[in-house]
């Protein structure tokens, strides 16, 4: 009965077979869990596309090369921000530099400031106020022999005009290549009525180059310090400087100024009348090994103090002018 016939009732199953099937998939390709490939080598092992090799090349800078884990944001972050706060820092340090030479060397006033101020100044002796010129009262303090305060009072206004007859043939001679464009001046006196100065603000036709030029030649050949290169006098009837003439005349100083077109003098003298023979120029009558009346009466503080207040007015002036 053990031997029935296959397919009848009772009949055996057949018997399971302990071998499992062959594999018929080609290999996946490696895991985070595999070992990594050498970087830059060629990997063998079959891929998943008509089991041709493929190349395997070195991590991403973002992962660790001895595990699978990211590495944390800051470790690239820092270095990178630091580099580029760096480069700012740097960047910012040139710019700064570059500014500071520019003005240590006077670029920025050759092509900015100065050329603004050669075009506003032309208009300042007909736009803006005399008293803000030539004001009615300046103060010198420090300004005397010896450090002494000063105070002048303006006596007299001349009225604007051309350079025609304003000064010596010999000055007219050396000023005639800036051109002149008008000419203001006004005379002032001490606190004690002894000493009379007449100032003087020449707005000249000149550019940056020809006033550069002009101021040169008078600092290289001492055109400001020849006697008979003085700018003359400003006198004035039924004023203290009625009898301030050319042979009056005890001391002087003048400026070409470099950055607006401008000849600024001062010239001076005594109030009572008196000639004077031996003039001598600012500088050399403020010395203090000099015996000349121009020296020990103070008539060299006496231009150069009256010349520098006038001339710091100006510059506040066009500054005004600029910003305006």
């Amino acid at each position: 009965m053990d031997d029935a016939p296959e397919g009848s009732a009772g009949a055996r199953p057949p018997p399971v077979r302990d071998t499992a099937p062959e594999q018929t998939t080609t290999r996946p390709r490696p895991t985070a869990d595999d070992a990594p490939p050498v970087k830059g080598t060629v990997d063998l092992t079959p891929g998943p596309g008509a089991g041709r090799p493929f190349v395997s090349f070195a991590r991403p800078a973002l992962y660790d090369d001895t595990t699978t884990r990211l590495r944390p944001v800051g470790a690239w972050v820092r270095p990178r921000a630091a580099a580029a706060a760096a480069c700012a820092v740097l960047g910012l340090g040139l710019i700064g530099g570059a500014v500071t030479g520019s003005w240590l060397t006077g670029e920025s006033s050759a092509t900015g400031s100065t050329r603004s101020a050669y075009a506003v100044t032309g208009e300042l002796w007909h736009s803006v106020p005399v008293d803000r010129l030539l004001p009615p009262i300046l103060k010198g303090e420090g300004a005397g022999p010896g450090g002494a305060d000063r105070s002048w009072t303006r006596v007299a206004v001349a009225p604007d005009s051309t350079c025609e007859a304003a000064f010596d043939p010999l000055l007219s001679k050396a000023l005639a290549p800036a051109g002149c464009l008008r000419l203001v001046r006004a005379t002032y006196t001490d606190a004690t009525r002894s000493h009379v100065t007449t100032v003087g603000l020449l707005f000249t036709k000149a550019d940056a180059d020809g006033m550069r030029a002009l101021r040169n030649r008078f600092t290289e050949e001492g055109l400001d310090r020849r006697p008979d290169l003085m700018p003359r006098t400003y006198p004035a009837k039924d004023t203290v400087a009625e009898d301030f003439g050319d042979a009056q005349r005890a001391s002087w100083t003048m400026s070409v100024l470099p950055d607006a077109p401008v000849v600024a003098y001062a010239v001076s003298g005594f109030a009572d009348g008196r000639a004077v023979t031996d003039p001598e120029p600012a500088p050399e009558a403020m010395g203090s090994n000099t015996a000349s009346a121009p020296a020990q009466s103070g008539l060299g503080h006496e231009a150069k103090g009256i010349a520098d207040r006038v001339e710091r007015g100006l510059r506040k002036t066009i500054a005004r002018a600029e910003e305006a």
